[in-house]
């Protein structure tokens, strides 16, 4: 029976929703505080943690981050407003599984655990046993101008041996495309390896990546393969490259020239091939100049870069991705909606798709779910999409006008925050609701951390 940890601070609410999982034959704690949950996964494990964003004592981002270094392979959901969606974004990044949006559907809940869980059995994976990234459906080529450009570059890369760095805000699809590479390439028929590197700990990273030896250090119980050697002769995917530690990042380098690798704990070397392909959401240039990222390293990597444009800039592919998603949504919950209303559509057009086609995806999953008849219709998308109104559309500012201002915003507040809290951190990132590597990156980011 997969035992599920329930994070939820209004005691009704997690009553009703133990009581529904309960039924659903899971095992359930629940826990009202991120220190009850942190004390209740110290006492036993658990398959699974559902998380509420905003606790009492702290807050989803920063209790999932507490969880990961404990247990860096469990699957975590976040339960959030949708108000608070590029929070639940930001969680993604750490290495969320998703992001369930409220007023919560049974349906939709119980859907989305036992998508996250391991598999089909809901059996937990062992400590020993290789990285099961997930496998997306096939690439799907846009129509837009911009979408061209991209599948151009990419049919051009693909069939050659050289790293490539793919940017792209988060859910635009770098890992698809990270796909499309290695099964348009000469190593197609080799093993596809991807690994979140924002989902590892430090401690743990070195071990993920390269393995160690029984006894190497503190909790090594057995000899384990790295991810290196997984994809040995294939392709080795790296999301989020730019989260990994400047002393990983020197290990890293030295396996990329050398091509070989030594465990953790051993003293032969053990020669490795694989293609690299690497995704960041950061600009990792500025990076190398912040002294954050190896310049060398970058080099190393930085042999052909593809940008993946965000959703708001290719409205065009609108409906096809639409088309994609509904057979997909269709497929897997067993239901045959064919359409959607105009209504829907225009405010699909109108919204400007902050989580991309990761977002996109889940809401039309969302619609499929709770349509009853052939047509989606309005009532069942959330208020954030039926109420959105674009900003400064009225004074003539285009879309990058737009992020730009909000940056501008964003920064102004950190810096009032800081002055407030007279430069402390810590206290800086409690009132504005965010975990501390948040607001580290933010002031990397805008340069703040050399104020």
């Amino acid at each position: 029976m997969p035992r599920i940890l329930l994070v939820e601070d209004d005691i009704l609410f997690s009553d009703l929703l133990q009581q529904y999982l309960v039924k659903k034959g899971f095992e359930v704690v629940c826990a009202a505080t991120g220190r009850q949950a942190l004390r209740a996964q110290a006492d036993k494990s658990f398959e699974l943690a559902l998380l509420d964003y905003r606790l009492p004592d702290t807050n989803g981002l920063d209790l999932l981050r507490q969880l990961r270094q404990s247990a860096p392979a469990m699957p975590v959901l976040l339960m959030t407003a949708y108000s608070d969606i590029r929070l639940a974004i930001e969680a993604m990044k750490m290495g969320a599984s998703d992001y369930i949006i409220k007023p919560i559907h049974q349906e939709e809940l119980l859907h989305g655990i036992q998508s996250a869980l391991p598999d089909e059995k809901n059996a937990r994976p062992s400590a020993g046993s290789s990285p099961k990234a997930s496998h997306p459906a096939s690439f799907v080529k846009g129509q837009s101008a911009r979408s061209r450009e991209v599948q151009e570059m990419l049919s051009l890369v693909s069939p050659t041996p050289i790293s490539v760095i793919i940017l792209g805000e988060s859910g635009t699809g770098k890992e698809y495309a990270a796909r499309f590479i290695h099964q348009n390439s000469k190593r197609s028929d080799k093993p596809f390896v991807a690994i979140d590197c924002g989902a590892l700990g430090e401690e743990l990273a070195a071990s993920e990546l390269f393995g160690h030896l029984k006894g190497a250090f503190t909790g090594a119980m057995t000899d384990k393969t790295g991810v290196f050697e997984h994809a040995n002769g294939g392709t080795l995917f790296l999301d989020e490259i730019g989260n990994l530690s400047y002393e990983i990042q020197v290990m890293l380098l030295r396996v990329l020239q050398e091509k070989q690798l030594r465990r953790i704990g051993e003293q032969k070397l053990r020669p490795v091939d694989v293609r690299i392909l690497v995704a960041t959401n950061e600009d990792l240039r500025s990076a190398v100049q912040r002294g954050n990222f190896r310049e060398d390293l970058y080099h190393r990597l930085n042999e052909f870069t593809i940008s993946l444009p965000p959703l708001r800039e290719r409205k065009d592919d609108l409906p096809l991705f639409i088309s994609h998603f509904l057979a997909q949504a269709n497929a897997e919950l067993e239901k045959n909606v064919s359409s959607f209303s105009g209504e829907v559509l225009e405010m699909f057009a109108r919204y400007d798709w902050p989580g991309n086609l990761r977002e996109f995806k889940n809401i039309i999953k969302r619609c499929v779910l709770l349509t009853a008849g052939n047509e989606v219709e309005s009532r069942v998308l959330p208020d954030e999409i039926k109420h959105y109104q674009p900003q400064g559309l009225a004074s003539g500012g285009n879309s990058s006008d737009l992020y730009s201002k909000r940056e501008e915003q964003e920064i102004q507040l950190i810096r009032e925050v800081l002055e407030k809290t007279r430069y402390n951190k810590s206290r800086a990132a409690l009132l504005l609701n965010i975990d501390r590597k948040t607001l580290y990156a933010k002031l990397r980011k805008y340069g703040l951390d050399q104020d």
